[in-house]
């Protein structure tokens, strides 16, 4: 077993759970993984070389009491899709591809034989949300100090960030509801994805994030502000769907755009020895 196998085993069982992934009794270089939530274990054997080359999902090994055949067939044909849509040689890829089974079980929704013999398209990529009409009580703070990146087009996917200085859960969450209540071509985006970081008294500090249906998207946000080093603000990255999926490139697009508020807002001092600086400003 190689030494990332090894980390990646290890990390695996302690985020889902002793038990996730397992040495098959057959074989050394297969493994038994039983995805969070799911009935279906999967049978996946590592190179010796992995991760320069990707794991082979070669296919189911057993289905709990209340599993159905189809439904297993389905999970492997999505493991597959996951697998290949994540994998980049040279990195371990299990959690991704994990969360992404996660993902397109989620917008695939319950199982049928026609889902499993076709598996579903990437509809995280272009599922909208529920699109409320804005409370009175909405519209009557005063316009929040957005600042707005430049937009970022790939694939005629269009990404906007807007970040503001906020020094309370309350504010952060009356900034966003303001921003939906007042913005129609926000609100009715394919995604809004939030993340912020508030330093409370008495040492005491806030931090959360919200996906809005685009999985993984509102904690990678979080990640590239505590990266950044970056208290007291919040930010909202929207994504309008242009009609074809991104894969996970879209994530590196809605942290970029991100980053670029960010600078825009004096969060981050761009120079060229690329160093970075917080946001415990006035």
């Amino acid at each position: 077993m190689s030494e990332e196998l090894q980390d990646e085993l290890e990390a695996i069982n302690s985020i889902y759970g002793d038990g996730c992934l397992v040495r098959s009794n057959d074989n050394k270089n297969t493994y038994i993984l039983t995805p969070p939530g799911e009935s279906s274990s999967l049978r996946i054997e590592f190179p010796q070389s992995y991760p320069a080359e990707p794991p082979v999902v070669i296919g189911t090994n057993s289905t709990g009491e209340h599993g159905k055949r189809g439904d297993a067939a389905r999970e492997l044909s999505l493991f597959r899709q996951a697998v290949g849509t994540v994998y980049q040689p040279g990195i371990v890829c299990l959690f991704d591809a994990i969360e992404e089974l996660t993902r397109l079980l989620e917008a695939c929704g319950p199982g049928d034989q026609q889902r499993s013999e076709s598996p579903c398209e990437d509809v995280g990529d272009i599922e909208t949300s529920e699109v409320k009409e804005p409370a009175s009580s909405e519209l009557t703070i005063p316009e929040p100090p957005w600042i707005i990146s430049d937009p970022f087009v790939e694939l005629k996917s269009t990404f906007v960030a807007r970040c503001a200085k906020v020094t309370s859960v309350e504010e952060a969450e009356a900034f966003l509801q303001h921003l939906l209540a007042t913005d129609k071509k926000v609100r009715t985006a394919t995604h809004n994805i939030t993340a912020w970081r508030i330093q409370g008294p008495n040492n005491t500090s806030f931090q959360d994030c919200n996906d809005d249906g685009e999985t993984a998207a509102g904690g990678r946000l979080l990640h590239l502000m505590q990266l950044m080093d970056i208290w007291n603000a919040m930010v909202v990255v929207t994504r309008w769907y242009g009609g074809h999926k991104l894969g996970p490139r879209r994530f590196a697009l809605i942290n970029q755009t991100a980053r670029d508020a960010f600078v825009k807002a004096g969060y981050v001092i761009e120079s060229s020895s690329s160093k970075k600086k917080g946001s415990n400003k006035a």
